[in-house]
């Protein structure tokens, strides 16, 4: 079954057209076991000076899902639906366009600074690489911009820190780094994939102040990939939740934090560790079952057997995304949360 959205996305609030519009993008993989279908008909938008946050637990599409927005996937990935950027379609572009397009128009900072700097050359060298790639720059001010770049990350003493290679920096100080690295070209779309994995909650709690910075200073749309949801309470406007390849519920912050509909939401933020001591309950709530691997799009809720709200038709028919009952956002499910239907046990 193919579930398609309006060209419009009725949950958005902003005003004017978005910077970036996907639409029913998919990814299958081809490998030695057979297909794998790890993007399944996703759709979304993201507007200049606004955080979309992409949630879901590990293998549910995110990161492959962002990396296919440039093309940034092996040879055996097929990439179907279309991703605008500004009007113009990166799905089937051309290997010179999408090199324009990367890092100048659309940046992304990586989870794990240390296998994306090279331990080899100076943070300098790097960071005045994209300047002198995108925009021309001579080595000298490549350099001198690459210093107020830093500086604009919140790192102190720049021109020092130039001089040093990855090792000799700490993990927050090399997120800093590949965030100037990313907003060098000015992109209009910034991509930031688990960014604050493995940092401390202090550092933490820096690095997302140099994204919401970023974010209102140079009005670029930010998405935000995490699994995180303390993070997207912190800094998203709007929250997309992924299980499966799929989109299952989407809308603005506060509402879905406060009303979740989808059963999955629910169990994400019943997962969430509480901070007080006064709980009685010791243990940590958790979602039972794996994520399923699928060889083909499915039509049946792909939830469905870690539901305890599920029936028959959970699975047997793909419920579509469209809006919940007394509320604002869109949800995938055939028994949504809070609706005086089946509820979460």
């Amino acid at each position: 079954m193919t579930i398609t959205t309006t060209d419009v996305d009725p949950w958005h609030p902003g005003s004017g057209s978005p910077l970036l519009k996907v639409r029913d993008l998919s990814v299958d993989f081809r490998t030695e076991d057979g297909h794998v279908c790890a993007v399944d008909q996703v759709s979304l938008e993201a507007r200049a000076g606004e955080l979309l946050a992409v949630v879901g637990e590990s293998g549910c599409g995110k990161s492959v899902m962002a990396m296919a927005l440039s093309g940034l996937l092996p040879r055996n990935a097929t990439v179907t639906g279309s991703v605008q950027l500004a009007g113009q379609e990166l799905v089937g572009a051309s290997k010179a366009e999408l090199q324009r397009v990367r890092g100048s128009r659309i940046a992304y900072v990586f989870q794990e600074p240390m296998t994306s700097l090279n331990p080899v050359f100076t943070v300098g060298r790097q960071v005045a690489e994209v300047l002198r790639v995108h925009e021309g720059m001579d080595r000298r001010h490549a350099l001198d911009r690459a210093a107020e770049l830093l500086d604009l990350v919140g790192i102190a003493n720049p021109r020092e820190r130039l001089r040093q290679y990855p090792h000799q920096l700490s993990g927050g100080l090399r997120q800093r780094v590949m965030i100037a690295m990313a907003v060098a070209g000015n992109p209009e779309v910034l991509v930031a994939d688990e960014p604050t994995t493995a940092l401390d909650v202090t550092v933490q709690a820096g690095i997302l102040d140099v994204l919401r910075d970023l974010r209102d200073r140079l009005g670029a749309a930010v998405v935000l990939i995490t699994h995180d949801l303390g993070v997207v309470a912190d800094i998203a406007d709007r929250v997309l939740v992924m299980y499966a390849g799929r989109v299952v519920e989407r809308g603005e912050i506060h509402e879905l934090f406060a009303r979740p509909r989808h059963h999955y939401t629910v169990g994400l933020l019943g997962a969430v560790p509480t901070a007080r001591i006064d709980e009685d309950e010791r243990r940590l709530r958790e979602i039972p079952g794996l994520v399923p691997v699928l060889e083909s799009p499915e039509d049946r809720c792909t939830f469905a057997e870690r539901c305890p709200a599920a029936d028959e038709t959970c699975r047997t028919r793909q419920p579509p995304l469209e809006r919940a009952p007394q509320s604002s956002h869109q949800v995938a499910c055939w028994h949504p949360a809070g609706t005086g239907g089946k509820e979460t046990a």
